[in-house]
This record gives structure tokens, C-alpha cells and sequence, in this order.
């Protein structure tokens, strides 16, 4: 099958070069594919009575240090991995799950490549994987990159 529009998800730990391999692989193979990649900045949520409201949202502080450390990581990911994406952003969501969801179906997303750490014991219950939570809901092809366990940044 030859896709049109690839999104690659990262975190951006040391182990997505793994996940960026595997893309490059599946963009050799639909040369007319154009790659978007995505990585999300879980927001931090500010509650006003019975409603939650994400603080980024409120401040519009998205050019703090943290902020400005993720596009710089993201460039250097995309340089290292020889990638060329037509859009690569770092945005804020509410939980990865909801931002790579509603990131597929606004970009008419055809297929996704997202890694996925396994967890054992507490650690899979409590934090469990973002790739597990998606994969029901997004509307297109997906590739999950087995990876080992998580690793740090």
C-alpha cells in the first residue's frame, strides 16, 4: 500500500532513533508520502470549580524553556535521523492518547508509526502504553515499534 500522509510520534528518549529507522524504512517505500512528526507536551491542568482547563492554554506561555528544549530536541532528532517532515510540532494535549488521536483525524493522517516501551508489574498498571490506548481510536493504519523498557531522556 502506498500512504500519503505518515505521522511519526516521538518522546524523543534515546530510543526513537529505533522508531525513525523503521519510518524511513516505510517512506522508501511510498516515495509520494509526505511525513508530519508529533511530539506532545502532556499539559498541565488548572482546575476553575468543576472544570478542567489546561494552564498553557490560559498563560499562552508555549515559548518557555521547556518548551523551546522540545523544539530543539525535535530538530536535532529529525537532523540525526536524516528525516524531512513537511511538519514536525511539539503541542500540548490534555494526555498523548487525546493529542495523536485528534492530530489523525484533523490531518487526515494515513498511517502512524508510534513506539512502544513495555512495562511490567505496577508500572504497566499504573502508566500503562500510550500506543495501547490509541489503536482503537485512531482512523488509519498504524506500525507500533516494539522497543525495550523505558528509557530515560
Amino acid at each position: 500500500m502506498s500512504y500519503q500522509h505518515v505521522l511519526l510520534v516521538t518522546d524523543l528518549l534515546s530510543d526513537a532513533d529505533k522508531v525513525a529507522l523503521k519510518t524511513k524504512r516505510i517512506l522508501a517505500g511510498s516515495p509520494k508520502a509526505r511525513l508530519s512528526v508529533l511530539h506532545i507536551v502532556e499539559d498541565d491542568m488548572v482546575r476553575f470549580g468543576y472544570e478542567l482547563v489546561p494552564s498553557s492554554s490560559l498563560s499562552g506561555d508555549v515559548h518557555n524553556e521547556k518548551w523551546q528544549k522540545a523544539r530543539a530536541k525535535l530538530a536535532q532528532f529529525l537532523a540525526r535521523n536524516e528525516l524531512e517532515a513537511v511538519n514536525s510540532e511539539v503541542t500540548a494535549a490534555i494526555s498523548n492518547s487525546k493529542g495523536i488521536v485528534d492530530y489523525c483525524h484533523e490531518k487526515k493522517v494515513d498511517l502512524l508509526i508510534i513506539g512502544r516501551h513495555e512495562r511490567h508489574g505496577i508500572a504497566a498498571w499504573l502508566v500503562g502504553a500510550t500506543a495501547d490506548s490509541i489503536l482503537p481510536n485512531v482512523p488509519c493504519d498504524s506500525l507500533v515499534v516494539k522497543l525495550d523498557e523505558p528509557v530515560s531522556e
